[in-house]
């Protein structure tokens, strides 16, 4: 959401975008693009779409469940447990919905067919895109950062600063591994702060 408000607002200067996700691309073709056929989102459409008639005669929607409980069974992918320690341990919290009952089934079906990184190569500010080496999601920032600067007259502004040995969830809160004085400088350096 970050990169694609940079391409569209002429007053950003700066932009930093830490362990991203593209929603519209994990929507569409699934996680590591597993699903990225059109007979595939054809199924995930028609499944999603008779889900919300049935929660529209119900009058309620439902949920899609949030991270798997703690302790996490041992055959979980690693972005699974890696997700679940953080919502369901260390950052639990009553009204989050990662921590439970997740978000509503049919509420991320729009991303689908939006591209929203469609004129990411046009943004002319500063871009840092900071990802963890290990992170289940990190083929989201490395992609973005390439179609930013592919076809780009605006490069010399953009930089993909990828963490060694990071996952996921250390960019929300491992202080250890943060890159706070970076980011600073980043933002310093293109007139903000």
């Amino acid at each position: 959401m970050a990169l694609n408000a940079a391409a569209l607002d002429t007053r950003i200067k700066a932009t930093v975008a830490s362990t991203m996700y593209d929603m519209t691309r994990v929507n569409a073709n699934g996680y590591f693009d597993s699903e990225d056929s059109e007979e595939a989102r054809y199924a995930k459409k028609q499944s999603l779409n008779t889900l919300r008639t049935e929660e529209y005669r119900k009058g309620e929607y439902s949920r899609g469940g949030g991270c798997v409980p703690l302790p996490v069974p041992e055959d979980a992918p690693f972005f699974v447990k890696d997700y679940s320690e953080y919502y369901k341990g260390r950052c639990y919290h009553k009204r989050s919905l990662n921590s439970n009952d997740g978000w509503n089934s049919i509420g991320c079906m729009s991303f689908m067919n939006q591209p929203i990184l469609k004129y990411s190569n046009e943004i002319r500010s500063a871009v840092l895109i900071v990802h963890g080496e290990k992170a289940h999601s990190y083929y989201f920032g490395k992609d973005a950062y390439e179609n930013m600067i592919k076809d780009s007259k605006y490069t010399s502004n953009k930089e993909l600063l990828t963490i060694p040995g990071a996952v996921h969830t250390d960019l929300y809160d491992n202080l250890d591994v943060i890159p706070f004085d970076k980011i600073q400088k980043f933002f310093e350096e293109n007139g903000v702060g």
